[in-house]
């Protein structure tokens, strides 16, 4: 049988990514505990704004004890968690974030991040490490990776796929696997564990027969450090690997693209968002770009779609907020934004 054909409720668009339990502060006190996230999440909600039916496929690994509610909230909300596996071995998925300002972040030390703004620290975050210092295995898959026996097999009948940060040796399986079962796009946004000097010879592979590559500035200039500190010339070193669009993103100064077929750049500024918690802009972003490429075949206008997507995010609590904004927002945010463009 033709799944395509046959069932309209299989997703066009394939999402692998985490999920996670989020534990975040703010700076004015404000405090966030055990709520749902994680960049499969986010990054789904940023393509479901533009592209909601069919609903798009996630695929992630889940501990035991991730909260089923939640699970049944992004169902309702038109997000196909069919790819969601609760891992046989123990999958710590809490995460830990404290903004110093509106964008400064640290993960480390939660008891004294706490400590600092008067709070109790939670029971739950007991013996929470972080692992953003880590550099990834060449030859070992984490707890959270994703396995192709994970993927349902009408997830591999869409034609569109976003990775989202997962492990070094995931990403240099996944997207040869998704290529050969016919996906004519697939975009990545790199993990940190190798976007560092350490990977500088192994990344190139990574990125040969991708679609979109869509690193952090910060990421970026890790991996291009001792090489070179000029961003047009790191996105353009990376589009030579094989990777026909670049684009970094650089948080509140937006984005810039490089497009490897016309070598037009490109400068987008942020749309002026409320922002009330930063958290998943970037992998919002990376969905909206998904699903505006594959609707316009047009790099800039997929650049504004995921810019919109990560101005919808951000000003919520809770990733599902921007799945019930006003009709047409989306679309009105979208004609203000381009007046915004620069080509460089």
């Amino acid at each position: 049988m033709d799944i395509t054909d046959e069932d309209p409720t299989s997703p066009r668009f394939l999402i692998a990514g985490r999920m996670t339990r989020d534990y975040i502060l703010f700076p004015d006190g404000r405090a966030l505990l055990d709520v749902p996230g994680g960049s499969a999440l986010y990054s789904a909600v940023g393509l479901a704004v533009w592209e909601p039916d069919p609903p798009p496929g996630v695929v992630a690994r889940i501990g035991a004890d991730y909260p089923q509610e939640w699970l049944d909230k992004f169902e309702q909300h038109g997000l196909d968690l069919r790819g969601v596996r609760a891992s046989p071995e123990p999958v710590d998925t809490r995460s830990f974030v404290a903004f110093s300002d509106r964008t400064a972040r640290s993960s480390e030390d939660p008891v004294v991040q706490f400590a600092w703004l008067g709070l109790a620290f939670p029971r739950a975050l007991l013996g929470f490490r972080s692992g953003k210092a880590q550099l990834d295995s060449r030859t070992r898959l984490a707890p959270t990776s994703v396995r192709q026996g994970d993927i349902p097999l009408d997830f591999m009948e869409a034609n569109a796929a976003h990775l989202c940060p997962l492990d070094y040796l995931t990403h240099s399986m996944l997207p040869a696997i998704l290529r050969q079962r016919q996906f004519t796009m697939v975009t990545l946004d790199p993990s940190p564990g190798y976007m560092n000097s350490t990977f500088f010879e192994n990344v190139p592979a990574l990125l040969t027969g991708l679609t979109a590559f869509l690193p952090s500035e910060e990421e970026v200039r890790s991996l291009f450090q001792g090489h070179s500190s000029d961003l047009w010339e790191m996105a353009e070193a990376l589009a030579g690997y094989g990777c026909e669009i670049i684009v970094i993103k650089r948080g509140e100064s937006g984005q810039i693209l490089y497009d490897a077929s016309s070598h037009a750049r490109w400068e987008v500024p942020p749309y002026p968002a409320r922002l009330a918690n930063p958290i998943g802009a970037g992998d919002a972003f990376c969905g909206g770009f998904l699903a505006g490429y594959r609707r316009t075949y047009d790099p800039l206008q997929a650049v504004l779609f995921g810019n919109i997507s990560s101005s919808l995010v951000v000003e919520g609590d809770d990733p599902a907020y921007a799945l019930d904004v006003l009709p047409g927002l989306p679309e009105a945010r979208l004609e203000s934004l381009r007046l915004s463009v620069r080509k460089v």
